[in-house]
């Protein structure tokens, strides 16, 4: 069990080879094979069967070509019996980023993905006894605590602390931020407590705050392109404040002209007084006999 100080930001899976293989032979192995030009899904599966056999592997128990699983392996259920029937899944790099769409979400919940393995590999044998052999750590984003199988009780004491030194040299080098990111290691069974191995100091914790995270970085970034939105609303609100002021102003002409309209009779002879007063008095009276 690892434990980490910073919680990383993207979700990983370390692959860790171990001196000591942790499956026993009888383990099922499934391989997943690219489809071959101009020959046919069964014709594919016999290739590669072949090419294992000439390189000494003989614990791969199947071999499914990417035709086959798109055709055979499209319902649920068959999905479902692939997944309960093979202890581990291999597949080839080159359609490694095609199977999630085909497998399904089950696969991954259950820590089954399959692990990439290169076909083309010159030593073919320790490419593939690596990944059978080895174990994964499967890092997410989502919490600080992470679990590895190294080893099983049928194994001897020297063989579990070779292949415990071997995964935190591995887990050194691949684990985001390295060495400097365990907090504590633990070892344990299924049914035992977790027994620690190794407990950082906290001085590693001060020395990963010193350290620049991409957040900062992110938010620094963001604090360069706020002030170009500042000017753009700066420069929206000049606008915005023109057009006020323009409307200001056409108002205070309209008040100005209305005023001047009204001040207008005034400025006239004491003779055009008489005659708007008795049209204005005239309209009230109709509009009481209309009333």
């Amino acid at each position: 069990m690892v434990t980490v100080w910073k919680v990383p930001r993207v979700a990983q899976i370390i692959k860790i080879p171990l001196p000591h293989g942790i499956r026993p032979e009888t383990t099922e192995v499934c391989l997943f094979t690219k489809d071959e030009p101009n020959l046919s899904a069964e014709q594919t599966e016999n290739l590669y069967r072949k090419l294992l056999t000439q390189n000494g592997i003989r614990s791969v128990s199947q071999i499914i070509s990417y035709k086959t699983l798109k055709k055979e392996y499209k319902p649920f259920e068959a999905k479902r019996r692939l997944l309960n029937r093979f202890d581990l899944f291999l597949s080839d790099d080159r359609i490694r980023r095609l199977l999630p769409s085909h497998l399904g979400k089950h696969f991954y919940e259950r820590k089954k993905a399959p692990l990439s393995v290169n076909l083309k590999a010159r030593n073919l044998a320790k490419e593939l006894q690596k990944h059978i052999q080895g174990t994964t750590l499967p890092v997410t984003n989502k919490g600080c605590c992470y679990t590895a199988r190294i080893g099983h009780t049928g194994m001897k004491a020297e063989e579990i602390v070779d292949n415990t030194i071997a995964a935190a040299e591995v887990i050194a080098k691949k684990l985001p931020k390295n060495w400097k990111n365990v907090k504590i290691l633990h070892l344990k069974t299924i049914k035992s407590v977790a027994l620690p191995i190794f407990t950082a100091n906290i001085s590693n914790l001060d020395e990963l705050d010193r350290q620049p995270s991409l957040k900062k970085k992110e938010v620094q970034k963001g604090k360069n392109k706020k002030p170009k939105k500042a000017a753009k609303k700066q420069n929206s609100s000049q606008v915005t404040l023109t057009t006020e002021i323009n409307a200001a102003a056409t108002t205070q002409e309209l008040v100005i002209k209305e005023k001047v309209v009204v001040q207008e009779p005034e400025d006239h002879d004491d003779e055009e007084i008489p005659q708007l007063v008795p049209m204005q008095t005239t309209s009230l009276a109709e509009l009481k006999v209309i009333a």
